[in-house]
């Protein structure tokens, strides 16, 4: 499929191009043997939720939930094997199309690049093109926090990346979150598309130009 004019696609991670949230599965990782493990998994999936719709600043998402994940840089090869099982199935089946505009594919997400890059590489797009948060570990591997210098640990984040690109030509948000409806909301794209294949938040889909349950549909609407 080509396209007459540039578009680019700035598209999240966490429950748009997984099926999941990692952090969630890393919590399933990281307190594997704990008791606690589904009461931490529950406050975590909680604080994700109030931060998608808008509830929680991002930045008190972030840490509140990597407060209670535990977890440690001997988790994250673990982490990674179980996210590439988790590819939303549309974008499996759309790999070629990943591949073939890679050069106009961002992955723009508030998660973190040391599992974002393993799992997108495999369709071709180029790591350079992954804006990410990255962990802080202390001697011990253990994950303490993260770096917040970076703009994407904050509201507004991902429009503030997406204006530094500068890119040329129309620009399509792709996500699941209110984080991907603000790069719209502060000017730094065309479009967004609510991705609702694995989950649908009604605050986020109240917003959309379009919602889409699938890469498949969005490949329509925007040909």
């Amino acid at each position: 499929m080509g396209f007459s004019d540039t578009k680019n696609f700035i598209i999240d991670f966490d429950s748009t191009f997984t099926q999941v949230e990692a952090l969630d599965e890393l919590c399933e990782i990281s307190l594997r043997d704990n008791p606690e493990k589904d009461n931490v998994l529950a406050q975590i999936k909680a604080i994700t939720d109030k931060g998608m719709v808008g509830e929680l600043s991002l930045r008190q998402s972030l840490e509140e939930r990597l407060l209670l994940l535990n977890a440690n840089k001997s988790h994250i090869p673990q982490l990674i094997e179980a996210l590439k099982k988790k590819v939303s199935k549309s974008f499996i089946r759309n790999k070629s199309f990943l591949n073939e505009h890679n050069d106009t594919i961002y992955i723009v997400s508030n998660g973190f690049k040391e599992f974002i890059v393993p799992v997108v590489e495999d369709y071709g797009i180029d790591p350079e093109h992954v804006l990410a948060n990255n962990f802080i570990f202390d001697e011990n591997g253990d994950i303490i926090g993260f770096d917040k210098d970076n703009v994407l640990s904050e509201n507004q984040g991902k429009a503030k990346k997406i204006e530094e690109l500068k890119l040329q030509g129309e620009i399509i948000v792709i996500g699941d979150g209110f984080t991907d409806y603000e790069i719209k909301l502060y000017g730094q794209a065309h479009k967004f598309i609510a991705f609702i294949e694995n989950v649908e938040r009604p605050q986020v889909v109240a917003k959309a130009d379009y919602v889409a349950k699938s890469l498949d549909e969005i490949l329509q609407i925007v040909k």
